[in-house]
């Protein structure tokens, strides 16, 4: 007798029982059922980046675009988490490359922050426009250039971006370029690539270039078959380490990678920058701990950048431990309190935790660097509501509708806390 039998179609594609949710969905069970979060079993599947269950829902039809109560698509949850398989699943079966998340956001942005750069192929082959900026007034390269730290990662998900005719020029909600924010940080090469791309390629090896030729073919077979035939034409010996580890990361050898990247660790004068790509490794393997230790260890290896440390809060928040995320994004504030971004990713936090009171203290700090952004005002309001308090709400929402710079939303949502 089947003891799974009682459980709903969301607890077994949880499980990844994947015969006994076939057996319901062939016995009437809903496929697009939502569990308390708004969440359909194909949500719960990609959230799981489970691809054998993943494609079970996709055969009996499920819906790509079916949004939570956060607003969230398994097609936008896909390309935010850096499941590049399940991305492309989602783009063959119907997935809307005009959506986007309730900051405003499509896969590329979220993909770019975080440094996953198959997702940003996939994303770009599809069609994503590389220049939509979000809610906080960046674009997919201005998250590149911000979150990431211009080494051999972002470098390379920068270029990509580059020639994907992505505008380094476009300024954010301070007035900033990309390219303004690449000098500030010094991130050479990164400038190096806005300035004069042909250059910096033509000053690589015509073994590293050969490389790069796979992965923009997704080839990572021959990519390997390279760097294993021809290690001693590659002259930057820490990024050829670097790229023994990406391919074979991307192959899904994740100790192979790790062992690979540990010999870049041991040549490089940016240790913390390896230390993230061992974590990234231990992600892809699940094996959620040793991620969690690499990246104290990035943290440890330089604690005055906000680099690694924002990173091991973006995964914090994956794996739901807000609370420690609140603890990781009070640490990047208290160094950097102008920083809105950080502000909201703090408020947000707390809302998980169902602490709104201290959300709207969070976002007030946003509103208070970036004072014509409905977004945030959205935010406090929502907090406010969730409190009970829809009168102050209501007073938000009228103050922002006069003082932003786009209040159409905010329209709306007036409406509804009148109604």
């Amino acid at each position: 007798m089947n003891s799974n039998i009682s459980l709903s179609l969301h607890d077994l594609v949880k499980a990844g029982s994947r015969d006994d949710v076939i057996q319901q969905l062939e016995t009437g069970a809903l496929i697009e059922s939502r569990d308390d979060n708004g969440c359909t079993p194909l949500m719960i599947a990609v959230q799981n980046n489970n691809i054998d269950m993943v494609k079970v829902l996709l055969e009996r039809g499920a819906d790509v675009n079916a949004r939570d109560v956060t607003m969230l698509t398994p097609y936008l949850c896909a390309g935010a988490n850096g499941f590049h398989d399940l991305l492309s699943l989602t783009l063959l079966h119907g997935a809307d490359v005009t959506s986007i998340n309730r900051f405003g956001g499509t896969p590329l942005l979220p993909s770019s922050e975080k440094g996953f750069l198959r997702t940003v192929q996939v994303s770009l082959a599809a069609g994503i426009p590389v220049n939509h900026a979000n809610k906080l007034g960046w674009s997919a390269l201005l998250e590149a250039v911000v979150l990431g730290d211009g080494g051999y990662l972002y470098g390379d998900v920068i270029d990509m971006l580059l020639s994907a005719g992505a505008d380094q020029h476009l300024k954010d909600r301070d007035g900033i370029s990309a390219l303004q924010h690449a000098k500030a940080r010094q991130q050479t090469r990164v400038v190096a690539l806005m300035t004069d791309a042909e250059a910096v390629r033509a000053s690589e090896s015509a073994a590293l270039r050969e490389v790069k030729a796979h992965l923009a073919a997704f080839e990572y077979e021959d990519a390997l078959g390279v760097l294993t035939a021809k290690p001693s034409e590659f002259t930057d010996r820490t990024g050829y380490h670097y790229y023994c580890g990406y391919v074979l990361m991307e192959l899904g050898r994740y100790q192979d990678a790790i062992d690979a990247y540990r010999q870049g660790l041991s040549l490089s004068d940016n240790p913390a920058e390896f230390h993230l790509y061992i974590a990234n490794s231990y992600r892809l393997a699940k094996q959620s701990e040793q991620a969690l230790a690499e990246f104290d260890l990035g943290i440890a290896a330089n604690p005055r950048s906000p680099f690694v440390r924002y990173h091991k809060s973006n995964y914090l928040r994956e794996l739901g431990m807000h609370q420690t995320a609140v603890e990781t994004m009070y640490q990047l504030l208290a160094a950097e309190p102008s920083r809105y971004d950080y502000s909201f990713h703090l408020s947000n936090s707390l809302r998980s935790l169902g602490r709104h009171s201290e959300a709207v203290c969070a976002i007030e700090n946003a509103i208070t660097h970036d004072y014509t952004n409905a977004l945030y005002y959205l935010h406090k309001g929502k907090s406010l509501e969730l409190l009970g308090k829809n009168k102050q709400a209501l007073m938000v929402i009228n103050y922002a509708i006069d003082v932003c710079d786009d209040s159409s939303e905010l329209l709306d949502v007036k409406q509804q806390l009148l109604n």
